[in-house]
């Protein structure tokens, strides 16, 4: 796990490398190749010696890797390689890699399970590739502007670029106000963008404005379902694939340890490695939040990952979630790179701080359970939901006027508000705005100054989702085409952005065997009723669960990483949000509406609506502008 970076036409300032020393304490490496830069910062994890050092060439120096990731396959392809003639000087996945790009060139894509973004330089055919994991799990940002390219693990590299044009995308603040992170390719500079999930870019370095990009894997949602198999031979099935994820994710030749939250999804991986394993030490980390979850609408995890612990007789280290919110909070989007607004990464940064502190620089986590097999609130919703349209559009309107008569400072309150918002749209439009947490779809345009997002008349908060709606195919059943827009979306651009960046922050590598690529391509054919039955969530999972966790840690309320959000905005917070939320402030910056901004803010604090998240999405683009857009 580390940091690439490189640039085509265009150079990076001498110290380019610091910036994202976080990510790579353990060795860095640099290459210039005629008007190609390289740089590889390293977090060593297998092959820790000196033969894993990065810019690394094949032995007649044609092909040039710097490579972010892991390939937990890269035995597997090893012993190919060598029955092929190929011998190699280290332990290394990126050796591997490489010289399986050598033999197979980009069809290597195909045999790959695992994290990875990396970039291949080819001199014979003086071309450039650029790669990202089929699930997003790796982030690469690119920047194109005319001839010139360079790309990054983290957005705040380009700051280091000479030359560099960071003319702001106001339609990416519209979407981290409608969803509290943005969608798809969107940044916030309008020059650079997120390489798609299971894509990559063929880049000639004597023309890079004419580079070629092509999308190598296809999420596996096509409506092929198991219909011949049980409900045991499915439980047995998934069984198999999660130990085998599991296994290969516990390749390391360094500590590792697992995030135990105390949910279904992280308990649930380690109780199949102490199974696997039942005399391995293994380290677990929760965090104690100390506060009342009732006003936020969360349960407390602490007692579950106690008792996950003990009975799997693993040791727990509870993280005290102590946090100075206004200390911590510039610090969090300095390190998301994006402003997402989730206190959730404060939790993952102090967790990941904790364990290197013990020296574990890897960590396995429970991420995309949910995603994978319908673990959310709006997963149940859409169960019922399906239902509405038989029941005439006028008494929804009715219904869903009473509700929001309700008060928003309870959270039963603003779920049924949320969900009965868009009671009177069609289905798919309901589905999208499982997403967006402001009172309807085109509220968010209300914030912005008049003039900013003129020009695009076909602009809508919803494109990029719409566009995805439109790839699906139509064999699906509606929790499957929700669970294609969450991979698609929330996971990758929200959850994974986050996990990635917070661990790496604390210079720990965090895996996700969730979306190892055999149980993704397992969990796209299980049908609906083994993921939601009579709205139980993720069903087949917690069949499998039940051979390894007491039924108590199974069957429990959702709950997630919480933070006393609102609490926050009324006291701790409020300064802030009197400083950089301010009328003349606003005016002068030019972007927001001062008196839209203002009365949110009103309608907030008197409980009328609950827009606590928005406002947190607010203060966190107030961060980014003020750390990245020195010129405002």
């Amino acid at each position: 796990m580390c940091g690439i970076v490189g640039s085509i036409n265009c150079n990076f300032k001498k110290d380019y490398l610091s910036i994202l020393a976080h990510r790579g304490p353990d060795g860095s490496g640099k290459l210039d190749y005629k008007n190609l830069q390289l740089g590889h910062l390293r977090l060593s994890i297998l092959d820790t010696t000196n033969a894993g050092h990065q810019p690394m060439a094949t032995e007649n120096g044609n092909l040039v890797i710097i490579f972010n990731g892991e390939i937990y396959n890269h035995l597997e392809l090893r012993q190919s390689l060598k029955k092929k003639g190929y011998s190699f000087k280290s332990g290394s996945d990126t050796e591997t890699l490489l010289k399986g790009w050598d033999y197979w060139g980009k069809d290597v894509l195909e045999k790959l399970n695992g994290i990875f973004a990396f970039a291949i330089l080819d001199k014979e055919k003086e071309k450039l590739f650029i790669v990202r994991d089929p699930f997003g799990i790796k982030p690469l940002y690119i920047y194109k502007k005319s001839n010139e390219i360079a790309f990054a693990s983290e957005l705040k590299v380009f700051e280091h670029l000479n030359n560099f044009d960071d003319t702001l995308e106001v339609k990416a603040f519209v979407e981290y106000l409608s969803f509290l992170w943005a969608p798809g390719e969107q940044t916030p500079y309008r020059h650079v963008r997120k390489l798609l999930p299971g894509h990559y870019v063929e880049i000639p370095l004597s023309r890079p404005s004419s580079n070629n990009e092509e999308q190598f894997y296809q999420l596996p949602y096509q409506g092929n379902y198991f219909t011949d198999k049980s409900e045991t031979e499915l439980v047995n099935e998934l069984d198999h694939i999660l130990r085998e994820s599991v296994e290969r994710q516990l390749l390391s030749d360094v500590p590792l340890g697992f995030f135990l939250s105390g949910g279904l999804d992280s308990s649930l991986l380690v109780g199949i490695a102490r199974d696997l394993y039942p005399n391995t030490h293994f380290d677990c980390f929760t965090i104690a939040s100390n506060m009342d979850k009732a006003d936020e609408g969360f349960e407390d995890d602490l007692p579950y990952a106690k008792k996950v612990a003990d009975d799997l007789n693993v040791d727990l280290h509870i993280i005290p979630a102590d946090h100075n919110i206004v200390d911590q909070f510039d610090h969090m989007i300095w390190h998301l790179d994006e402003p997402q607004a989730d206190p959730a990464p404060i939790n993952v940064y102090n967790i990941s701080k904790g364990a290197r502190e013990l020296g574990i620089k890897v960590l396995l986590g429970g991420t995309a359970g949910d995603d994978l097999f319908s673990g959310y609130r709006r997963h149940q919703a859409l169960k019922y939901d399906q239902y509405l349209d038989i029941v005439p559009t006028q008494f929804r309107k009715l219904l869903k006027k009473g509700i929001n008569l309700l008060p928003s400072n309870k959270p039963l309150s603003r779920r049924l508000q949320k969900l009965s918002r868009d009671w009177d749209k069609p289905l798919d439009k309901r589905m999208l705005g499982y997403f967006n947490w402001l009172p309807d779809e085109e509220y968010v345009f209300s914030l912005f100054q008049n003039e900013i997002l003129k020009g695009d008349d076909s602009y809508s908060v919803y494109s990029y989702f719409n566009k995805i709606l439109n790839q699906q195919s139509s064999n699906l059943s509606p929790l499957d085409r929700l669970l294609y827009l969450e991979i698609k979306t929330f996971l990758v651009d929200h959850n994974l952005n986050y996990t990635d960046k917070m661990s790496m922050a604390a210079g720990v590598e965090a895996r996700v065997p969730y979306l190892d690529k055999e149980l993704v391509e397992f969990a796209g054919k299980v049908p609906m009723n083994y993921k939601l039955r009579n709205g139980e969530t993720k069903y087949i999972l917690k069949k499998v669960a039940e051979r390894y966790l007491p039924k108590g840690v199974i069957y429990r309320s959702k709950t997630g990483f919480g933070a006393p959000i609102r609490d926050w905005l009324r006291n701790d917070l409020k300064p802030m949000v009197n400083e950089r939320l301010d009328r003349d402030f606003l005016s002068k910056q030019g972007i927001f509406d001062p008196d839209a901004i203002q009365e949110m803010i009103k309608k907030n604090d008197s409980g009328k609506f609950d827009f606590s998240y928005t406002i947190w999405s607010m203060l966190a683009i107030q961060s980014w502008l003020k750390q990245f857009k020195w010129s405002l």
